[in-house]
């Protein structure tokens, strides 16, 4: 399996790598990498691989293998691909990977901003929501901007650990999101904790180390989406 180098420091930009192995469908398998794959509603890492001998190869997305739960590099059409053991130097989109860490952080802002179940979300690099079970609650776009803005420029710590399973069992307060239930089957899960007592849940994205480098936020607008169901759209108020 890939290392995935992400997991535990996503401020590496590039890494050493070797191809293990090009799938049927041209998608590059590598022994470790930097490159981010798509899920929990953040896009997959673009970049480039460059080769021992300086040619690159442009990749347009990064995603996981549904069967084996590889990453794939997805290269764009047209390109000649390695050949299995090849060494390259694995290179991300860092400007595209950076505005993803700081909306994905920005986004468990929004969670301690409303306290109400999530339905669902994505991430985007200008833009980015979350779909909330608001119940009988009201939501005031101004107050939510307020409070993340406040939460931004009280710069907490994000750090992140690791609970097992059955620890996660023990403690289903700790799942937010109401329709996607985190990924199992390696024994543990990865908690993203922002602050004391701001946010906590589980989390395999990448995410900024302190809220102060998220900048300033706006709730763009509030959606009805249903009886229940709202979706708070968020922007960078300054770039």
């Amino acid at each position: 399996m890939t290392k995935e180098l992400f997991r535990e420091d996503a401020y590496l930009r590039r890494c050493s790598a070797v191809v293990t192995d090009v799938n049927p469908h041209g998608g590059i398998i590598l022994d470790q990498t930097v490159f981010y794959p798509t899920g929990g509603g953040q896009p997959g890492d673009s970049g480039r691989l460059v080769l021992e001998d300086g040619r690159e190869i442009k990749i347009s997305t990064t995603v996981t293998d549904r069967d084996s739960g590889e990453v794939i590099h997805v290269p764009e059409e047209g390109q000649t691909l390695p050949a299995a053991g090849a060494k390259v130097r694995a290179e991300i989109d860092w400007d595209r990977r950076y505005r993803h860490m700081r909306m994905h952080t920005a986004l468990h802002l929004l969670c301690a901003a409303v306290p109400c179940g999530v339905t669902g979300g994505q991430i985007g690099e200008d833009k980015s929501r979350l779909d909330f079970d608001i119940g009988d609650r009201t939501l005031d776009k101004e107050e939510i901007s307020a409070t993340l803005n406040r939460l931004v420029e009280e710069d907490h710590v994000v750090d992140s650990y690791w609970i097992t399973e059955q620890q996660l069992d023990q403690n289903p307060e700790l799942v937010r999101t109401m329709s996607v239930q985190p990924p199992r089957g390696s024994g543990r899960v990865r908690l993203m904790k922002v602050g004391n007592g701001v946010d906590l849940q589980p989390c395999g994205g990448t995410h900024v180390k302190r809220t102060g480098e998220i900048g300033a936020l706006r709730v763009s607008k509030i959606e009805n989406k249903g009886k229940r169901n709202r979706r708070v759209n968020i922007m960078f108020a300054g770039g």
